[in-house]
């Protein structure tokens, strides 16, 4: 067994750094009595800790006013905030033909946010790496905020990734985001960057800000163009050895599966297989440029029998996923994500109907109010993690009052 770091002043002082800056990115003005009873530290504790933060510039003290209505004798409680424009972090969806860069403040709000796809399909390392460069550049310049402030960059990519943050190779699709990013914008920018596979990141945000949050057993299924799952059990996020604990390949050997093609996709190629035939059907408005989900859906509602039996099939292969899933990995909840999201709730009666068939412990099902964000969602929850977990290693650029 790995040996335990050992509980030394320096590592207990980081650790409750880091708790004061997690509660105070949760909350408004505190005291240090709410810091002492959200953090369990002693009140000498928390008080050193409050002014280690407050001169590195963390943290600010605000004045000390008593509230109107307020007789109590004696001083003031001291009052601190989050300096949350001490800096930025930085969430990167980097999928196969567009990158997606978000800019966040210290509460992990958004700043800025930027979508480019690439300009061809086929570029080298070094190509998309430029490219990841310049929406990352263009998205802080939009945010008013430079190079310097970044304090952590968290990127997903549609790829395993292993818990030290390198690119699991092993076919053709995810050697595509094996471009060697963290070293590249380590030294083009100086940034820290953290590697992460796009489907845990968006686990790892609808349980923050979702229809998953505070479930502790959850499976998170981005259900778009292609599926793929992050599995969070026991409130910890599963890697397994090599980063693919929530891979789906395994669907290729699912009766009434057979493949990892999300919900868009087949509504969009059913539909125009449908278009192609003699039914009639309202989808034939669209056979120029291609029904998608959202239209099928649609037409399905308006009572249009090859939408609705396009419904249908996509219901009952969402259920063999979602059954077989929930057989493996037994989560409370599985939340069907992806910019499919936003119009995907009219599956979720019949996929639950289906359930029992496919499984004996049915789980929960929802979608994502957060669509096509999820991942950077994750991402900048993912960097702001790093930041309260390394307060007290990083420098901030600037103290912004």
């Amino acid at each position: 067994m790995p040996e335990m770091p050992l509980a030394t002043p320096s590592l207990l002082r980081r650790v409750s750094a880091g708790a004061v800056l997690e509660f105070m990115r949760l909350s408004g003005a505190v005291t240090v009595t709410e810091v002492m009873d959200a953090t369990g530290l002693t009140r000498a504790t928390a008080i050193s800790v409050c002014e280690d933060l407050k001169d590195r510039g963390w943290i600010r003290e605000l004045e000390n006013q008593r509230a109107f209505g307020d007789y109590q004798k004696g001083r003031p409680a001291r009052r601190f905030e989050l300096n949350h424009r001490a800096g930025v972090v930085m969430g990167l969806d980097i999928g196969y033909s567009k990158v997606t860069a978000v800019v966040a403040d210290l509460r992990g709000k958004t700043v800025a946010r930027l979508s480019r796809r690439f300009d061809v399909a086929d570029l080298t390392a070094v190509q998309r790496i430029s490219f990841i460069d310049q929406v990352a550049m263009t998205a802080l310049e939009s945010a008013a905020a430079g190079p310097e402030e970044v304090l952590a960059v968290c990127a997903g990519v549609a790829a395993p990734v292993d818990r030290h943050g390198d690119v699991l190779a092993t076919q053709k699709f995810w050697g595509l985001f094996d471009i060697d990013l963290r070293a590249s914008l380590k030294d083009l920018r100086g940034w820290t960057v953290l590697l992460e596979n796009d489907a845990n990141l968006a686990a790892l945000g609808d349980r923050w800000l979702g229809a998953a949050a505070g479930v502790d057993d959850v499976v998170v299924i981005l259900a778009s163009e292609r599926l793929g799952s992050g599995v969070i059990d026991g409130g910890r996020l599963l890697h397994g050895s090599r980063g693919s604990a929530g891979e789906l390949a395994f669907l290729d050997l699912v009766q009434g599966v057979g493949d990892t093609y999300g919900i868009a996709h087949l509504a969009r190629t059913w539909a125009a297989e449908a278009v192609a035939g003699p039914a009639r059907t309202s989808l034939r408005a669209h056979a120029r440029d291609g029904a998608e989900a959202e239209q099928v859906f649609a037409a399905a509602a308006s009572g249009d029998a090859v939408a609705q039996d396009i419904l249908e099939r996509l219901a009952d292969r969402m259920a063999r996923v979602i059954g077989t899933v929930a057989t493996m990995y037994n989560p409370e909840l599985v939340v069907i994500g992806g910019a499919v999201a936003n119009s995907a709730g009219v599956l979720l009666d019949p996929i639950a109907a289906r359930l029992p068939e496919f499984t004996a412990t049915p789980p929960r099902i929802a979608v994502s109010p957060l669509g096509d964000a999820m991942v950077t969602v994750g991402a900048v929850r993912a960097a702001l993690d790093y930041v309260e977990k390394n307060s007290l290693d990083l420098e901030l650029s600037t103290t912004v009052s």
